[in-house]
């Protein structure tokens, strides 16, 4: 029973983030003379040919014998290892407005690797006895105003186009405008051997009414099927652990398998937050599960009996899985969610509101349970980076 209640208060919490008041307070540019140094968000953006693609992108594909205009016509679908831009300061991903029709969208699968077979037979040391499965429930739509900070990412691989979850969170230093969303390393990179996936967009409230397959053919309105628009990441930082050690059964680099994105609209100029109306604070304190009674997954489930249309959420008491001695060891919980809920945010309470504590990384072939990373010094120092670097494009 005590359960039960504990589980109620994190659901009723969580169900009002999108209706949280976070106050914007505008932004001090300070010294007007940076604007042209290097490294300054003037100099990121700046597009001296008017073709909507910031220079130093443009100059980063020219580096690997990339056109920009091939690129944005279809150039994209060459991943010849060479055109596959893996290093951290590589990444590429020029809008390509309309790409992301209703149809293509709909049509995107899980990456296998999203929630993969990881063997269970790996675990050393402190890893907690498996927990028993929770069934996971639907969010209440419209999502907007039950879970608004929580989305869908789309993105094309050598396998086609896929699918992940994320959650839009506050950027420390630009309260109340943040562009910032936080997903699983394995949605943006392929890890070791891979490189930057491509044509990264994050759609919060994804399917806002929660519309069959069915409904969403016969043509549902735009607005409810991305009613905050598409957001482009124009940058996108994962763990190096990741990229190095990272693979489709979630490899050395599982417990480093987190990200953020910096994520720009397709059209307009309001920030991300402005725009949901909420950001999620990250909690990088990484507490040991006898400090949480609960936490909390939401995200839109691909692989079957899911079909990545709607929402999704679960809630369970956290235990500890260690895939290795010399690995970090990760959250687990109970939770029937599957391939295409990588990525979606952790969240537990602090006081009397949500934080994000980690994201849904992987789970064994029988979906019965999720594993997500530890947020710690790593995490937080890759979330203060892209938030001092770019987060006030």
């Amino acid at each position: 029973m005590r359960f039960s209640q504990r589980r109620h208060h994190l659901l009723a919490a969580t169900g009002l983030v999108a209706a949280l008041a976070l106050t914007a307070t505008s932004c001090d540019s300070g010294d007007d003379s940076a604007s042209d140094k290097p490294g300054s968000a003037a100099s990121r953006t700046a597009d001296r040919d008017g073709d909507g693609i910031p220079d130093v992108l443009a100059d980063k594909l020219k580096e690997h014998g990339i056109d920009v205009d091939g690129w944005k016509d279809g150039g994209w679908k060459d991943w010849d290892k060479d055109k596959w831009l893996s290093e951290a300061k590589d990444f590429a991903n020029p809008v390509i407005e309309g790409l992301w029709d209703a149809e293509r969208m709909r049509g995107a699968g899980d990456p296998a690797k999203t929630v993969s077979a990881q063997d269970a037979s790996a675990d050393q040391g402190v890893s907690d006895p498996v927990p028993a499965p929770v069934e996971a429930t639907a969010e209440k739509t419209p999502y907007h105003e039950n879970a608004g900070t929580v989305g869908k990412i789309f993105f094309d691989s050598p396998e086609g186009s896929m699918v992940c979850s994320g959650t839009v969170v506050s950027d420390v230093n630009h309260p109340g405008k943040s562009n910032l969303v936080w997903t699983a390393g394995h949605c943006v990179h392929a890890g070791s051997g891979g490189g930057w996936y491509r044509n990264i967009v994050f759609v919060p409230a994804y399917n806002d009414l929660g519309r069959s397959e069915e409904e969403l053919a016969a043509g549902a309105a735009a607005e409810e099927i991305a009613p905050f628009g598409q957001w482009w990441a124009d940058w996108a930082a994962t763990s190096d652990e990741w990229i190095a050690g990272g693979s489709e059964e979630g490899g050395a680099g599982a417990a480093y398998d987190y990200a953020v994105l910096h994520v720009k609209p397709e059209s307009g100029d309001k920030s991300l937050e402005e725009t949901v109306g909420a950001a999620l604070d990250v909690d990088f304190s990484a507490p040991s599960v006898s400090e949480v009674d609960a936490m909390g997954a939401w995200g839109y489930p691909a692989a079957p009996p899911y079909n990545g249309l709607t929402m999704f959420r679960c809630i369970d008491k956290p235990g500890r899985l260690s895939l290795d001695p010399s690995l970090p060891t990760m959250y687990r919980i109970g939770c029937t969610m599957t391939g295409g809920s990588s990525g979606g945010g952790w969240f537990r309470m602090a006081g009397s509101e949500p934080r994000l504590v980690s994201n849904t990384s992987i789970g064994p072939a029988d979906n019965t349970w999720l594993a997500g990373p530890r947020l710690g010094d790593g995490a937080k120092e890759l979330y203060g980076e892209m938030s001092t670097s770019y987060g006030g494009q």
